[in-house]
Parts: structure tokens; C-alpha cells; sequence
């Protein structure tokens, strides 16, 4: 699959998408940011935007496998992998299981399980295995995360660490939708009958392999590496920043540029392909500074600063 046909496959992917989804275009390519570049994504917003909808119908269009998982305090680690259980007939042990076994996960509201139930995604998310009694087992590929966490009510919750966090190649968020795309959401429910719209299927499992291998013949010029990095060191500069951006963290905006430039259909990356992705793929990397926080300083201002501050080079 060469670049132009991976970008006509990722626009009629798109296209199919925001027939089901009423949000910006901006925020499915970001998403599907996460299936191109090989990563996963993080959405935070408030219940009843379209989330589940979002990752349901990015599975049905791609033509992928798709599991939910619903986050809960009493969740073990064992309901996302899976166990053993005893055959009485075969009078043996089989393994059974778990719902991470899937093409796309959504993780429901990940920040209410507990962190020992959190840290059964890391090897899944890293590695794309689990290891359960000491025997490791290979996930479906392609393997891809869609987690979803609630950024108002707190009570019960339990923050994501770091290192998770950084898991994520990018964060992003719906918001709600303007006027128009809520009359436009009450007119397609009144021309159907079912609750939710439908996705028709527009890709086949392994075009989606093929998709994700694109990337890697996308051209990055030696100034644009140097650009990638200095603005990843810059946030570690900034004193309202107590921990910057990581290294994972700079790999990932250089991944994610790819990405973009072969959803746009170019066979390079430019500087502006960078600019667009620095935001969902910095911001939830930083750990801001207590006098930040008092003082609402946002992960978006840093962002903003940086980019401000770093010269852009020019391509030829």
C-alpha cells in the first residue's frame, strides 16, 4: 500500500465515521492517529458525548475485532486478562480468555479500577501481550487501546501514573458538539429507529496491518528530527513544568507525524504536521508545578509556549 492509497483508505474511513459521529474532523483524525501510528488513545471528557460510539464504529468501519471493558473499583486484573478454569471433562486447566483479547479495546472510564487492575493494560499497551501464571500470550494484531476517562467527577477515582500515561501516543477530547450538530444529532435519530447509527464496514483486518507499515516510508528530514527534539527538551526548561516531556514522549511526536503526513497523503513531514500533533501528543505528558496548578497555568499554554518559543525551519 503506497501513501496515496493509505490516505484515500483513511478518508473513506473517516468519512464513514463522522456519518455516525457528530464531532469535528479534527478530533477522528487524532483518533485515528492512534491506528496509523501504532499507538493508543486517551479521551477525556464528560458522559454522553459519543465515546463509546466513537470506538465502536472506528472497529466496525476498519473491520476489526471489538471488546468494552467497563472500569469498576472491585475490577481484578484477572477480568481483563483472563483466568484458568477447570474442564471437568478434560480434567485440566484451560485458559479463557479475557476481553482484552480484541483488535480495539475501549477501557471504560480506566481511572476507576484501581491501579493493580490499570497496570494489567501496560504489558497489553507496551508489548501487545499478557502475561497470566506465568505464561505469556500474544494479543490479536492489529491491538489498539480506546480509553476513556471522566474529567469532572473525581470521587472514587484513581489517577493514572506516569508511566501509564505515557503509554498513550495521544490524549485527546469531543467536547460538545454546537448548535448544528445537536439538531443535526436529533434529525438522523428521528429518520431511524434505532438508538445508535450504523457503521458500514469499509476495510478489511489486514489493510489495517498494511495501513500501519505506510508510515514508515514517510520521509523526515534531518532538521525536522532536530525540531522534534528540541521541542520535547524546551518543556523540561519551563519552570511551571516539573517533569517534562520523555523521551517515549519525543519518539511518539516524531511517530505521530508520520502518521499525519500519510493521512494527508504526502510522502514527507513538514513542520506544520508537527505543530498539529504536538498538542494531543505533549500535553498529558506534563507534570505541572504545584504554583502552576495553583495558578491555572494549562498543559495547552505550556504546549502553546513552546512552539511560540522554537524557531521553525524552513524545507525546501
Amino acid at each position: 500500500m503506497d501513501v496515496t492509497q493509505a490516505s484515500n483508505e483513511c478518508k473513506t474511513v473517516l468519512d464513514e465515521i463522522g456519518g455516525a459521529v457528530i464531532c469535528e474532523r479534527e478530533f477522528l483524525e487524532t483518533v485515528l492517529l492512534g491506528v496509523v501510528g501504532r499507538g493508543h488513545v486517551l479521551l477525556e471528557d464528560v458522559p454522553g458525548t459519543g465515546k463509546t460510539l466513537t470506538a465502536r464504529s472506528v472497529a466496525t468501519a476498519l473491520g476489526l475485532s471489538f471488546s468494552r471493558i467497563q472500569f469498576t473499583p472491585d475490577l481484578l486484573p484477572s477480568d481483563v486478562t483472563g483466568t484458568h478454569v477447570f474442564n471437568e471433562q478434560e480434567r485440566q486447566f484451560e485458559f479463557n480468555e479475557g476481553p482484552i483479547f480484541a483488535n480495539i479495546v475501549l477501557a471504560d472510564e480506566i481511572n476507576r479500577a484501581p491501579p493493580k487492575t490499570q497496570a494489567a493494560l501496560l504489558e497489553a499497551m507496551e508489548e501487545g501481550q499478557v502475561t497470566v501464571d506465568g505464561e505469556t500470550r500474544q494479543l490479536p494484531q492489529p491491538f489498539f487501546v480506546i480509553a476513556t476517562q471522566n474529567p469532572v467527577e473525581q470521587e472514587g477515582t484513581f489517577p493514572l501514573p506516569e508511566a501509564q500515561v505515557d503509554r498513550f501516543l495521544v490524549k485527546t477530547s469531543m467536547g460538545y458538539p454546537d448548535e448544528a450538530g445537536e439538531i443535526e444529532l436529533i434529525n438522523r435519530r428521528r429518520a431511524r429507529d434505532e438508538m445508535s447509527p450504523s457503521v458500514d464496514t469499509v476495510f478489511e483486518p489486514e489493510h489495517v496491518v498494511q495501513l500501519r507499515e505506510v508510515p514508515e516510508t514517510i520521509r523526515v528530514d534531518d532538521d525536522l528530527v532536530e525540531y522534534v527534539v528540541t521541542l520535547a527538551r524546551e518543556t523540561r526548561n519551563d519552570g511551571r513544568v516539573e517533569v517534562g516531556v520523555s523521551p517515549r514522549g519525543t519518539q511518539r511526536l516524531f511517530e505521530a507525524a508520520r502518521a499525519y503526513a500519510t493521512i494527508v497523503g504526502r510522502e514527507y513531514v513538514t513542520p506544520d504536521d508537527i505543530k498539529r500533533v504536538a498538542h494531543p501528543v505533549f500535553a498529558h505528558r506534563l507534570v505541572l508545578t504545584p504554583d502552576a496548578t495553583v495558578n491555572n497555568v494549562s498543559k495547552a499554554q505550556i504546549v502553546d509556549t513552546v512552539l511560540e518559543s522554537v524557531p521553525v525551519p524552513t524545507i525546501d
